[in-house]
Order: C-alpha cells, then sequence, then structure tokens
C-alpha cells in the first residue's frame, strides 16, 4: 500500500465533518510541499465528507465503519460496540499494512482505533484540536501523543499532558485570501459607499439566523448598509424573495474570498474553521454559538475570542432581540471595526498548518 522506500509516510485520520477534515488536508498539503517524496494516506468514512473530498484532491484513501455516537436514541447506538470492534480490526490491518512514521488524528471518531492503532505499530501520534473545548476523541487519545497542536489557550485546562501542548492554531487552506474590496463588492453587485454584512448559517442553513436576518430586512435600508446573505440549502425557497438592491441572497456561497474581501462585518456560527479563517483575514465578527453541537464547544470557541475583545457574542436565543442594535453599533463605528480587526489578527497563526507539518517531518526523520 505504501511507498517503504520512504521514511515520510504519515498516517492521517479524522472528519465527520469540514471542521475536522479541512485542517487535516492543510497540514497534509504542507506536507507535500515540504517533501514532495511524502506518502500520505487518509482514514476515513467513505459516507462522510472525507469519503468525497479527499480523493478528488489525490490522497489516498481507506474506509473504516465507524461512526459517531447519537445523541438521539437510534439503532445506530446499539451497533456502536460493534461497529467500534470492527473498525479496530480494519486500523490494524491498514496500519500493518501502510507502516506510517507519523499518525496526525485531527478529530471525529475515526480518529479515534485509526490512530489508536497507529500507536500500537509505534507510530509518533500528533493530535490536532480545533475546539477550545477538546472532542471526546482528543481527550481518549492524550495518553498516545506525542504533541497536541491547540488553536485555544483556553483548551488547556481541560487536558492533562501539559508538556506536549501547542497553542499553534488551527491549520487553514492555502488559498485563502482577500482581494480588493471594491472587486469584490462588484462581484455581488453591491455599492462601495456603503458598509457590508456578511450573514452564514452554513451550508445547510440556521433557522435563527435566517428569521433573525428577515425580521430585519427594512432596517437595513434605513440604517443605510448592505447584506451578502448565505441563507443555506435548506431555506433559500424561504427567503429568495427578499433579494434586494441591498440586500444579496444565496443558497451557498461557492467564493468565499470574494465574499470576505466584501464585507466590514460578519455575523455567523462559531465553528473552529470559520474562527481561523476570520482571525487570519482580521474580519470583525458577530459569533452566533450553535446550542446543537457537542458539548457546546461553539460557544466555548466564541467566548475565546469574545474575552479578548476579538469579536462579539451573542446567544441564540438572545438573537432577535440584538441582532439590529449590534450590528448598527459596529457598521457605525469606524473605531469599532478597527478594534475587532486588530484584536482578531493579534491572535492570529496564519503558519499553523507549516509549523504542524514541520514538526510531523522532524518525527518521521527521527523514527
Amino acid at each position: 500500500m505504501s511507498d517503504i522506500k520512504t521514511k515520510y509516510r504519515f498516517l492521517f485520520a479524522g472528519g465527520g465533518t469540514g471542521g475536522h477534515l479541512f485542517p487535516a488536508i492543510a497540514v497534509a498539503e504542507q506536507i507535500k510541499e515540504l517533501k514532495p517524496e511524502a506518502d500520505i494516506l487518509f482514514i476515513g468514512t467513505k459516507n462522510k465528507i472525507e469519503g468525497k473530498v479527499v480523493p478528488k484532491l489525490g490522497f489516498k484513501f481507506k474506509s473504516i465503519w465507524i461512526k459517531g455516537f447519537s445523541r438521539r436514541i437510534s439503532l445506530d447506538n446499539l451497533l456502536f460496540p460493534l461497529k467500534l470492534f470492527v473498525s479496530v480490526i480494519q486500523s490494524l490491518i491498514i496500519n500493518i499494512s501502510y507502516k506510517p512514521k507519523v499518525a496526525i488524528g485531527s478529530g471525529g471518531y475515526v480518529a479515534g482505533p485509526a490512530v489508536w492503532a497507529a500507536s500500537v505499530m509505534g507510530a509518533k501520534i500528533i493530535l490536532l484540536e480545533q475546539n477550545s473545548y477538546p472532542g471526546v476523541t482528543t481527550r481518549l487519545l492524550e495518553r498516545f501523543a506525542d504533541e497536541i497542536h491547540l488553536s485555544f489557550e483556553a483548551s488547556k485546562k481541560f487536558l492533562r499532558k501539559e508538556k506536549i501542548h501547542h497553542i499553534t492554531g488551527n491549520p487553514v487552506r492555502k488559498n485563502l485570501g482577500r482581494m480588493l474590496k471594491s472587486d469584490a463588492l462588484k462581484k455581488f453587485g453591491l455599492s462601495a459607499e456603503k458598509k457590508t454584512l456578511l450573514v452564514l448559517g452554513g451550508s445547510l442553513g440556521a433557522k435563527t439566523i435566517n428569521e433573525a436576518m428577515s425580521a430585519n430586512t427594512k432596517i437595513v435600508d434605513d440604517d443605510n448598509f448592505q447584506v451578502i446573505w448565505q441563507t443555506g440549502k435548506n431555506y433559500y425557497e424561504g427567503y429568495k424573495n427578499l433579494n434586494s438592491e441591498n440586500i444579496k441572497v444565496y443558497d451557498f456561497i461557492e467564493d468565499m474570498n470574494s465574499a470576505y474581501s466584501a464585507c466590514d462585518l460578519i455575523l455567523a456560527r462559531a465553528g473552529a474553521t470559520t474562527i481561523a479563517e476570520l482571525l487570519n483575514l482580521g474580519i470583525p465578527a458577530i459569533l452566533v454559538p450553535s446550542p446543537n453541537v457537542a458539548e457546546n464547544h461553539q460557544y466555548y470557541n466564541a467566548k475565546s475570542l469574545a474575552d479578548k475583545n476579538a469579536a462579539i457574542l451573542i446567544e441564540e436565543n438572545n438573537l432577535k432581540q440584538e441582532f439590529i442594535s449590534c450590528v448598527s453599533d459596529i457598521l457605525g463605528s469606524t473605531e469599532k471595526i478597527n478594534s475587532l480587526k486588530n484584536n482578531a489578527l493579534s491572535l492570529a497563526k496564519p503558519d499553523a498548518a507549516k509549523l504542524i507539518a514541520q514538526s510531523a517531518i522532524k518525527f518521521a526523520e527521527a523514527v
């Protein structure tokens, strides 16, 4: 399976969501840039995002059977022990064949058996933790880890092996960047004379965010600002009629670099990938954590920024009441925009992917 001639053999395990997958891809791409001869294998589940994205990027991919434990009562939960057992056996077989020098786990249930099996084979273990409150997989695998790369200082207090913790930041995609604001605004058919709010609720959408935005469309005109609004594919049909000169409604925005470049302020969920991109680009943000995520980790992500005045935190149940006053307050003050921007940039870790890749390469060379 692997090119045994090269000592640079890296196994990546993580996925289920883009938040777990894309940081791993960012590191893998950096390894390939630094060591073109590197042999890289991803382990994931074939019916999740990694099963679609990883092969398209040209990386080798092997699937195992594991699936996350649902918080709802379901048949899948009854099968979980069997799926875990089978996934451990599958992971051992893959690792025996591949013989990785280094295994990088980026979270999600799939990382558990895959990284554990790599540790049994003597591989060096690197864990990536994107969220302020570490996920259960990171906490379980910590005992096997040689390094854990964290995105938030606040994560340290939830982990035990302090000597192996590094505040490296969350690796982001290589093509993240900004273009001229005037060019970006033209793409969306918006005015360069008005401040611009970007509203995101994820690819599928966020019901509460969409409701708050739709309830305040008239005030957008009155307050003289404009909006780029990604409703999500599940909600677009219900809101597309609100598209206007000052409000551009989309089901999904493919070109996020243009959207980021056009806006003065963003209102979004507090996923780790979104936060890393906002910090690296210095975009002022109002963060609305999703309450429907494991261990309420989005709240802790947002609070870590809010505590340092690098973003504004609004909890979902307060959004409808606070939405327009908060947006108008920030967009009406150049001082507040600049303060949020500068504080965000001060927390950015733009070299995260490169630093983790360099560490992984050193481990491979030492084994």
